[in-house]
């Protein structure tokens, strides 16, 4: 059966929190209790009506096991180029390696250039080097250094 790539619906909403609980870094910064904290919920409502986001789901034979979230940025700068920026990129721990990742990030980028995007970015944590090493050999060049402020 083909893989399914989908916009998340209210269901998959314990599916996508497992997955993004399902690290090292997640275990730390998540809550997979069921039912799911009202946090995620309205934040799940407020990604659903936003048209410049796309929560994105991967389904094979009817389980989620993959998720990541596009959002589209408007610009002013580079003659107003539209950006997409892929974050919460997660796989389930039985699919990695398989290929899987190559094929969310073919289809996050073809949908970026769908929407008219000249650019896709991304973040990825710095203690997690494998991932840096795989977004370089898809092509992702680390040309900026990214900063945060925790609020």
């Amino acid at each position: 059966m083909a893989l399914l790539f989908r916009c998340a619906t209210p269901a998959d909403l314990p599916a996508i929190i497992a997955l993004l609980a399902d690290d090292r870094l997640g275990q730390g910064r998540e809550d997979a209790a069921d039912p799911p904290n009202p946090a995620y919920i309205a934040a799940f409502a407020a990604i659903s009506a936003d048209a410049n986001q796309y929560l994105a789901v991967v389904e094979d034979a009817g389980r989620v096991i993959g998720c990541l979230q596009l959002s589209f940025i408007p610009g002013l700068s580079r003659l107003g180029m539209w950006r997409g920026q892929i974050e919460g990129v997660r796989i389930a721990a039985d699919r990695r390696g398989d290929g899987l990742g190559r094929q969310m990030f073919a289809w996050a980028v073809a949908e970026c250039r769908a929407r008219g995007c000249g650019l896709v970015q991304l973040t990825t944590d710095k203690t997690r080097p494998k991932a840096r090493r795989f977004y370089e050999s898809l092509g992702f060049v680390a040309s900026h250094e990214g900063m945060k402020l925790a609020l």
